[in-house]
Parts: C-alpha cells; sequence; structure tokens
C-alpha cells in the first residue's frame, strides 16, 4: 500500500520529546485542530470534546505535519555552504574554509563528516528538519575538523565559542537514544 502526504508509521516519525508537547483544548474551538512551535515546545489547539485517542492520533498528525513544513524550509547546499563560511567568521575567526559543503544520504550513522584533505563537509540529510542550532552545530563541529583533525581538547576548545554546544549535543542525544528504543505498534483506529 502506498503512503502519501504525512502518513508515517511510528518507527518514521522523528524523535519527539512528548513533555515538550503541550495540548490546549477550547471549548470555542469545533472542528479545527492546529499547531505551532513555541520556543523549543510544540503547541497544539484541539476541540474540548476530542477524546483521549483522538487528541494522541491529531498530536501525532500535526507533529508530523510540522516537520514536514520546517523540512520544506531546509537550507539547500548554497544555502549550507553559504552558512559554513558565516559560521566560520562567527565563531572560529573564519580560519576554516570549505571547499565544498553538502547534505548527502548515506550517512545513517553519523551527523557529519569532514575530510580535511579535500576540506569537505557532508551533513546527514537526517539533520534536515531538526532546530536551526542543531544544525549549526554540527556544521560547526564539522569545520572545527578543518582545523583541529580529532577530538582532543584543543578541539573542542574551538566549539566553546558555540553557546548552543551542549543543548545541541543533548538534542542530538536524545534523538539517537529514541531511535534505539523498541517500536510500538500505531493505535489502530476504528
Amino acid at each position: 500500500m502506498e503512503r502519501t502526504g504525512v502518513e508515517r508509521t511510528a518507527a518514521e516519525r522523528p524523535a519527539v520529546d512528548r513533555s515538550k508537547v503541550e495540548v490546549r483544548r477550547s471549548a470555542r474551538r469545533s472542528r479545527t485542530v492546529s499547531a505551532y512551535r513555541e520556543g523549543d515546545r510544540t503547541v497544539v489547539l484541539i476541540p474540548a470534546r476530542m477524546s483521549h485517542a483522538e487528541e494522541q492520533r491529531w498530536v501525532a498528525q500535526m507533529l508530523d505535519k510540522l516537520a514536514a513544513q520546517e523540512s520544506r524550509r531546509t537550507l539547500g547546499d548554497e544555502a549550507l555552504q553559504s552558512r559554513a563560511h558565516e559560521l566560520s567568521r562567527l565563531y572560529l575567526g573564519g580560519r576554516a574554509v570549505p571547499e565544498q559543503v553538502r547534505w548527502v544520504t548515506n550517512q545513517n550513522s553519523r551527523w557529519g563528516s569532514c575530510t580535511p584533505s579535500e576540506r569537505t563537509i557532508r551533513l546527514s540529510h537526517r539533520l534536515q528538519g531538526m532546530p536551526e542550532y542543531v544544525v549549526d552545530y554540527v556544521l560547526l563541529h564539522e569545520l572545527a575538523h578543518l582545523l583541529v583533525p580529532d577530538h582532543g581538547p584543543g578541539f573542542w576548545s574551538l566549539l566553546d565559542a558555540y553557546p548552543r554546544t551542549e543543548r545541541a549535543r543533548g538534542y542530538l542525544e536524545g534523538v539517537a537514544s529514541a531511535a534505539r528504543l523498541p517500536h510500538i505498534p500505531p493505535a489502530r483506529l476504528t
């Protein structure tokens, strides 16, 4: 069976911290459901009369819809290259100058990679749709490898300049951890 639109299985959905999802019920809202991002939280607006099962279904659907919208706003390769130069200027004194920066679909076990000898950086397509600060961190991480190829103290001192390093690392650890959770089949709709 072919699936279309935002319909995805639970295994295909990006990991979402449900503690960062706020559901707001409204008696004035009769049929429509909407969602938006508020900082690092997602707010889902639903009618007050909706059952718990309907709420769960709509929350999952709206999270998928927001993720799809965000991934459409993802940087292309050219914009990614420009962003790399901007991050190098802001946090590395402009010293890390990549020859090529691009998205790739063949990196499923790492977020990015760098080949210092060729001055190339590749970011996993799995980052697309993640918060901008996370993509910036991975890009900056790979840029730092143009200056220091290993993960020694000199490398990490370069990343100290980026104020969201720990937050981004925590986000990526959470995504990786969630991906290892056992698969729970989605609830059947009646």
